[in-house]
């Protein structure tokens, strides 16, 4: 059955910004870019009733276009919606999850896998509803934890106690990781930086997704600006 196809507007923050003033939807839930982010909550909810996506794999073709940043404020408005979710950062290079929350980084996905802890040792609650997982200590070899079986069972647990999960994964072009985390979810959102991302990265990029199998539910762009001199980000969703 063909996917929904549908676009939405979302708006966002500067890039200059540090990392924990991203976080609009919490610090500012009113404002225009908050409600830009519930309206990608409603497209994400309402477009795919049939066949829903709950494991969701954010990327990006490279580095620095808001991956993280989207993957965050789209985990706050599930959770406002009363959707239990699990933001992961499945990002073993370059962690920034924690420092968009402010959590501590001690222990996360790495000491799971590791065995160390089980799923619930290691989330954190910034707000009700949402439950987020540092990355942990940064491993020596990520591709490898996250192609394992551990990493398997981490995310089929993860499914089994929460509405949505979202993972947050490395650049596609930079690594092998994103390819193998996204085979594993049921769909990914694709953030693109309309500054600077060239269509050429952006087709690579799709083709080496759609090679493992993955769904790329859209893409969202990041760094753009209205007639009114505002940052938005635009998503739109493919059949």
């Amino acid at each position: 059955m063909a996917r929904a196809t549908l676009k939405r507007r979302v708006w966002g923050n500067r890039k200059d910004e540090d990392p924990s003033r991203r976080l609009v939807t919490m610090l500012e839930p009113t404002s225009t870019a908050s409600e830009a982010y519930r309206t990608l909550r409603t497209s994400l909810l309402y477009s795919f009733v049939d066949d829903p996506p709950r494991v969701i794999v954010l990327t990006s073709p490279g580095p620095g276009e808001g991956k993280s940043t989207t993957c965050a404020n789209l985990g706050v408005v599930l959770a406002q919606a009363d959707k239990r979710t699990l933001i992961i950062d499945g990002d073993l290079r370059k962690p920034t999850m924690h420092r968009i929350f402010g959590l501590r980084n001690m222990r996360g996905v790495v000491n799971v896998l590791a065995g160390e802890h089980d799923l619930e040792g290691v989330w954190q609650e910034p707000l009700v509803g949402l439950k987020v997982v540092t990355a942990g200590s940064l491993p020596t070899n990520p591709a490898e934890l996250v192609g394992s079986r551990r990493f398997a069972e981490l995310v089929e647990r993860a499914r089994e106690s929460f509405d949505y999960v979202l993972i947050d994964a490395p650049p596609v072009e930079l690594v092998s990781d994103p390819a193998i985390i996204a085979a594993q979810g049921d769909g990914v959102l694709l953030v693109l930086d309309a500054q600077n991302t060239r269509k050429g990265l952006v087709r690579r990029s799709m083709r080496s997704l759609r090679s493992v199998g993955a769904t790329v539910l859209g893409t969202v762009m990041n760094n753009a600006k209205s007639n009114g001199g505002d940052y938005y980000h635009q998503g739109y969703v493919y059949q």
